[in-house]
């Protein structure tokens, strides 16, 4: 392939540090569809009628207040089109109800998939949004019974359920917790298997999965999700990357991100420049072998 290279760690910073420098307003996403998908992605839109890349992910990958997210650092190292096909708030459901955007993920060169929490899937407890993943719908009679002294008309996101159930017991809890993990890994067992043959799956968070459990829902990890669940997975890609935030990523905050006057809580729990810098660097020398 013509125009790829190696960027090295000192280049691709300074790749990332040019966008940066633009000013303080908010953030343009030039949002644009690909084929007959549905969903809104992040722009501007890439020629696909040659060789490209796709990213499929959460809010990390879409790079909400992100000038340069690590999709176009890595078009930017490798000179091939990356199609940043990452939703905000987005898990498997959303590629699995969309058959136009898994077919333009399928014919991509590679894929790079990341690793997102289990809490936003529709499961035999709780359904959810099909394009906004973190938006609760409704419980099913099933988690009603489990719960009788909950109100569910107070919820409208999953994280807030998943908190309020949480803390009436680990007990009442664990069913909800068994479940959700066991379809999150179907449901990206299935996502997986729909993706190119060359194909990465990507953790990207301040701290490295756990041996077992998920975590607390309140910490940065993708929730519920552990090794065990991730190492069952490592057969139908080709290869894992852990990209463990540095202390001087978490330091750097929201110094380089853009966002509107009411935006910067949100701007606070997502990974900013030098955190894409760092994911970047971690996936070119590995995407760059497969190609």
């Amino acid at each position: 392939m013509s125009g790829r290279f190696a960027l090295g760690v000192k280049e691709l910073w300074v790749g990332v540090m040019a966008f940066v420098r633009m000013g303080d307003e908010a953030l343009d996403y030039f949002p644009c569809h690909y084929g007959a998908s549905r969903l809104t992605f992040r722009g501007p839109r890439r020629d696909l009628t040659g060789e490209y890349l796709a990213v499929l992910g959460g809010s990390e990958s879409y790079g909400r207040f992100v000038i340069a997210p690590y999709a176009g650092l890595i078009e930017e190292a490798l000179g091939i089109p990356v199609a940043n096909l990452a939703c905000q708030n987005a898990g498997p459901d959303v590629y699995l109800a969309d058959p136009a955007a898994l077919e333009v993920a399928r014919h991509a060169h590679l894929a790079v998939i990341q690793i997102t929490g289990a809490q936003n899937l529709t499961n035999c407890f709780y359904t959810v949004h099909p394009r906004r993943n973190d938006r609760f719908v409704a419980a099913t009679p099933l988690l009603r019974a489990m719960y009788r002294d909950v109100d569910f008309t107070e919820f409208h996101f999953t994280r807030h359920l998943i908190l309020a159930l949480a803390a009436k017991g680990a007990d009442r809890f664990a069913p909800v917790a068994a479940e959700l993990k066991a379809v999150w890994q179907h449901r990206m067992t299935a996502l997986l298997e729909r993706m190119p043959r060359r194909r990465l799956l990507l953790w990207m968070a301040d701290d490295p999965p756990p041996l077992v459990g998920g975590g607390d829902a309140l910490d940065d990890r993708p929730w519920l999700i552990d090794r065990g669940m991730i190492s069952a997975l490592r057969g139908l890609v080709s290869g894992y990357v852990e990209v463990v935030r540095s202390p001087a990523a978490r330091a750097e905050g929201v110094q380089a991100m853009r966002f509107g006057a009411f935006d910067e809580p949100a701007a606070q729990g997502l990974p900013g420049a030098m955190a894409h810098g760092e994911v970047a660097r971690a996936l070119v020398p590995l995407v760059q072998d497969l190609l």
